[in-house]
């Protein structure tokens, strides 16, 4: 009788290791609590101000949720302006144990862009480049999990077919000012039908800010 009840303990206090175990694992990564503190400081007083070509702070948490969902560590961004995209991203990265590589071509907004960068306390955390896009994203070995296109929108599509290769499987391609309907026009609109069309690709639109194309690559074709 003993010997049993001896077990039964020994099996429950298995059983208790395991789901706790199993419960940690299933938490989204934490990250470090003073540079939390740190960027929610920095945007909260930078609140209403991103006015250049950035997105809206709705954008900023959606990209920020994606890439902590998909646990994303190495991310493209297309397109910097001033940086509220990018600090939203290289946030999430700071949790995942990622880095973010941004470009952007205007020297103006490229050297306030990584004040902010110091500023927000997420310098180590991105890789700014003053570049031209149309030839840096070519280059780029990648591979990348995370994108996010913003830049010139006549070159979407050219983007994301550059990308693609060097994006992996399970990654995710997103485009902004993406309306995803059928009055759209231009670059959104090439890039957008183009991408609905591509059988290794599932892509949605999320309308709650500036209009965002979320592709995730489910296989290389």
């Amino acid at each position: 009788m003993k010997s049993r009840r001896g077990f039964s303990l020994f099996f429950l206090l298995i059983l208790q290791v395991i789901i706790l175990t199993a419960g940690i694992q299933g938490q989204a990564p934490t990250g470090d609590q003073s540079l939390d503190e740190k960027v929610k400081a920095f945007l909260s007083d930078h609140s209403g101000q991103w006015h250049d070509m950035n997105v809206p702070t709705s954008d900023g948490q959606l990209l920020y949720n994606l890439i902590i969902k998909g646990n994303y560590k190495s991310a493209l961004e297309i397109g910097t302006s001033t940086g509220h995209s990018a600090i939203w991203i290289a946030w999430a990265l700071s949790k995942t144990g990622g880095k973010l590589i941004t470009i952007d071509i205007d020297e103006a907004r490229y050297k306030i862009a990584l004040e902010n960068f110091k500023k927000a306390g997420l310098s180590d955390y991105i890789d700014a480049r003053l570049a031209d896009a149309h030839a840096l994203v070519k280059e780029l070995k990648g591979p990348f999990d995370f994108v996010f296109s913003d830049a010139d929108k006549y070159w979407y599509k050219n983007y994301f077919i550059d990308v693609d290769p060097k994006l992996k499987i399970g990654g995710c391609f997103t485009a902004h000012n993406i309306s995803g309907r059928r009055y759209a026009y231009g670059g959104q609109a090439e890039f957008y039908e183009y991408v609905k069309s591509l059988k290794n690709y599932e892509t949605t639109v999320n309308y709650d800010g500036g209009g965002l194309s979320i592709s995730y690559k489910k296989s290389e074709k």
